[in-house]
């Protein structure tokens, strides 16, 4: 993301429990979707890099100049837009090696619960795979692309809270934990 009639839907379902996330920012689409980017900030939330375009090849088949470019435009259109830089980022599909790690020089954030909303759009099938899966820490992942994430997340929401758990940010999470994030 983001994609407007998704992240705005997530962002008030957040907003209504006081919780954050960490949003993984596609940087090209940064521009079209700046009102977004800059809710998020306003409520608290964490915006982070999720390279230039997208590409979806990954970034281990591009060569380290590729991929430090992908991150270096991401993060200046970031901090141009909210005036603070990224602190963690999130590759393409998870994928990373060592060249990558190194041309990357931020902490690589990989989720431990995937609902796999990219390929089954389908919000039952998203609910399920994080309320019969979630644990303390988990780091789920989801698209604001997709109408059936935004369903979904109206419904997970309030149960996760209704269950106890606190909805917070990598960096959040990180800090409450006492874990330093490192690069690479």
């Amino acid at each position: 993301g983001p994609y407007s009639p998704v992240t705005n839907r997530i962002l008030d379902a957040l907003e209504y429990v006081g919780g954050h996330a960490t949003f993984f920012i596609v940087g090209d689409r940064a521009d079209t979707y700046s009102s977004c980017i800059l809710r998020e900030q306003a409520l608290g939330c964490e915006i982070a890099n999720h390279t230039w375009s997208h590409p979806n090849s990954g970034l281990t088949s591009i060569s380290y100049a590729d991929v430090v470019s992908q991150i270096t435009q991401c993060n200046e259109k970031l901090h141009s837009l909210t005036g603070e830089w990224p602190s963690v980022m999130r590759p393409v599909g998870g994928s990373y090696n060592d060249t990558v790690a190194s041309a990357v020089n931020m902490p690589m954030i990989i989720w431990s619960l995937d609902t796999a909303d990219w390929k089954y759009r389908d919000t039952d099938h998203i609910v399920d795979a994080i309320l019969n899966n979630v644990s303390d820490g988990d780091v789920i992942l989801m698209h604001d692309l997709y109408p059936t994430t935004a369903a979904a997340v109206e419904q997970v929401i309030p149960e996760l809270v209704r269950r106890g758990y606190a909805l917070v940010t990598i960096s959040e999470m990180a800090e409450y934990r006492g874990t330093d994030l490192e690069k690479g």
